[in-house]
């Protein structure tokens, strides 16, 4: 295990701009009509409202984990992207209480109505529906302490956009965690990487990445860009094969 977390931390911290030794460079790869890079690597398709069956995660903590890792406290306001059938977001409720907030967005509207009764079944009034787009979360503007993406980052078609949309809703200093498994996008999973060469494309910082205990994959957290970069200025990472 110690052997795993060594290679998984060189590999978060490695230059994403530099060509061999396992890190990704950039590439061409084309161009959404609205200006954003397309993705060097293959988009997994949405399979299902949740990544994995309950038991599971439960064993290993895995919003436990989330919420430690990424220090979230009563009162703040967090966004589930991609939040599915509301694993987490239906954990995330009690953390921040009844002054925080917790967004649930999705792109499946139905995945959203099914959480939307099971929030209201459970008497969970700090939760927000929202309904977003691929390349858009449609999240309130400066008002997330914190956003999570668990399990989902390898279904974005563009996460250029994605990312870049998602920080005109975060406030300064804000944090966005990452849990996915390290394995090729086509396989359901993102290389650690990748992923920060992606995220730092759009002018986020990470601040750290680590393997999660009980087998769940690895959180890795970024800081919220100061500064956005053009969308025609955006180079996309080519994805190591």
């Amino acid at each position: 295990m110690r052997l795993g977390f060594v290679l998984l931390a060189a590999l978060a911290i490695a230059a994403c701009s530099k060509p061999g030794g396992g890190a990704p460079s950039t590439v061409e790869t084309g161009r959404f009509a609205d200006g954003f890079p397309r993705p060097d690597r293959p988009v997994s398709g949405i399979v299902a409202p949740e990544w994995s069956s309950g038991p599971d995660r439960d064993a290993a903590d895995e919003s436990g984990q989330l919420i430690r890792g990424l220090e979230i406290e009563p009162g703040m306001t967090v966004a589930d992207i991609g939040a599915g059938s509301g694993y987490h977001t239906l954990r995330l409720s009690p953390a921040v209480g009844p002054k925080g907030v917790v967004y649930a967005e999705d792109i499946v509207e139905s995945y959203l109505s099914g959480l939307k009764r099971e929030a209201e079944r459970r008497g969970l009034k700090n939760v927000r529906i929202v309904i977003g787009e691929d390349d858009n979360p449609r999240l309130p503007a400066a008002a997330i302490d914190r956003a999570v993406l668990v399990h989902m980052y390898d279904e974005v078609e563009s996460p250029y956009a994605l990312l870049w949309h998602l920080a005109t809703s975060l406030k300064p200093g804000a944090r966005v965690g990452v849990i996915d498994v390290d394995r090729a996008p086509q396989n359901h999973g993102t290389p650690p990487s990748l992923l920060k060469c992606e995220f730092e494309a759009v002018g986020y910082r990470q601040l750290s990445a680590r393997l999660m205990d009980g087998g769940v994959g690895y959180l890795a957290v970024f800081e919220a860009p100061r500064v956005r970069p053009r969308p025609a200025d955006i180079r996309p990472c080519r994805a190591v094969r």
